[in-house]
C-alpha cells in the first residue's frame, strides 16, 4: 500500500518495499520505518568547537555519531559518503544499539567527553534512533546535540526537543531559488525549524560560502539580519559560523573559497551580529 512520508517537506509517496529521496526511509510494507536505524557509519570523540558549537560547553569533547541519508542534494556535499546526495549506494554501516552508544559516552568522560552529537549525516531521518539513544544519554547525565540541515517537520523536532541540549543549523543561502532548485530543499522549513529549536536550545548556525552562489554582502546581510530579529524575539544570541568550501562532491571542479572573502563576509554579518566565527580557514 502507498504510504506517504511526513518528516519532511517532500511527503515522498512511497510504495511498497520503495525507499524515499533521503534513502533513509522506507515502507516495509506495513508501515513507514528508518531504514537506518541503529546502521552507524562514523563515530568518533571530537572536540566541541569541530561541530562547529562555539559557546556551547568550550573545551570539551563530544562522542560525534553518524549513518546514511539525506533529504537535501546539496552539490557540495562535504560528507556525500554517507549523506548519499549524489545517489551512490548505501555504505558500509554496523547495527549500534542506542545502548552501547550511551554506554561508550559514559565510558569516555574520562577523555573529556560530555554526551553524543548526532551528525555527519543528516540524523533526523532517522530521528527515532536518535530520540532512544538521547534519553539514554540524558540519563546517564550527560548532554546531546544535533547537527542538522534543519528541513524537517516541526513535529519530529517535537519529538526529539526535550533530549536535545544544543544544536548546529546548516543555514545554506538565504535565498528560496537556490534553495528549492540547487539543494532540492525549502528555505521557510529551515527557518520554522531554527525559530522554534532555538526556543528551547542552544543554537549556533553555520553558513558555508560558495563563490560565485552564496557569497554576495547583499545575501549575507539579508541573512544576518533575519538572525539578528530571532535573537531580538528570543532574547539570546545565535553565533553563526562563516565557513569556507573546499572542491568536493559534484563540485569538484570548483575553485576553494578565498579567504578574504570569508573575512569580508564575516565583517557584514558583525554589522548585525555578535558572534560571528570564521571556519575552515
Amino acid at each position: 500500500m502507498t504510504q506517504t512520508c511526513d518528516i519532511c517537506f517532500r511527503h515522498c509517496k512511497l510504495d511498497d518495499g520503495k525507499t524515499g529521496a533521503c534513502l533513509a526511509r522506507k515502507n516495509d510494507g506495513e508501515k513507514l520505518a528508518p531504514a537506518n536505524y541503529g546502521m552507524i557509519t562514523s563515530i568518533a570523540l571530537d572536540p566541541i568547537e569541530k561541530k562547529p558549537l562555539a559557546r556551547f560547553c568550550p573545551g570539551s569533547m563530544i562522542l560525534s555519531v553518524g549513518s546514511f541519508g539525506c533529504n537535501l542534494k546539496c552539490p557540495f556535499c562535504q560528507n556525500v559518503e554517507i549523506s548519499l546526495a549524489d545517489g551512490r549506494g548505501i555504505p558500509e554501516a554496523e547495527y549500534v544499539p542506542p545502548e552501547t552508544i550511551a554506554n561508550i559516552a559514559k565510558r569516555e568522560q574520562a577523555n573529556g567527553n560530555i554526551g553524543v552529537a548526532f551528525t555527519y549525516n543528516e540524523p533526523l531521518m532517522g530521528y527515532e534512533y536518535v530520540l532512544d539513544t538521547a534519553k539514554l544519554v540524558h540519563e546517564m547525565g550527560m548532554k546531546n546535540a544535533i547537527v542538522s540541515n534543519g528541513c524537517v517537520s516541526l513535529w519530529v523536532l517535537e519529538e526529539i526537543l526535550p533530549y536535545i541540549d544544543a544544536m548546529n543549523i546548516d543555514l545554506k543561502c538565504f535565498t528560496e531559488n537556490y534553495y528549492s532548485d540547487v539543494l532540492k530543499g525549502d528555505l521557510e522549513t529551515v527557518k520554522a525549524f531554527i525559530t522554534r529549536a532555538a526556543e528551547e536550545s542552544h543554537m549556533e548556525l553555520t553558513t558555508l560560502i560558495i563563490p560565485g552562489e552564496n557569497d554576495s554582502e547583499e545575501e549575507m546581510r539579508a541573512l544576518s539580519s533575519w538572525v539578528a530579529s530571532l535573537e531580538q524575539k528570543l532574547g539570546k544570541e545565535i553565533p553563526l559560523h562563516i565557513t569556507r568550501f573546499f572542491p568536493m562532491s559534484r563540485y569538484a571542479d570548483r575553485r576553494p573559497t578565498p579567504v578574504a572573502d570569508i573575512y569580508r563576509l564575516a565583517d557584514v554579518a558583525r554589522e548585525k551580529l555578535k558572534y560571528v566565527y570564521e571556519g575552515n580557514v
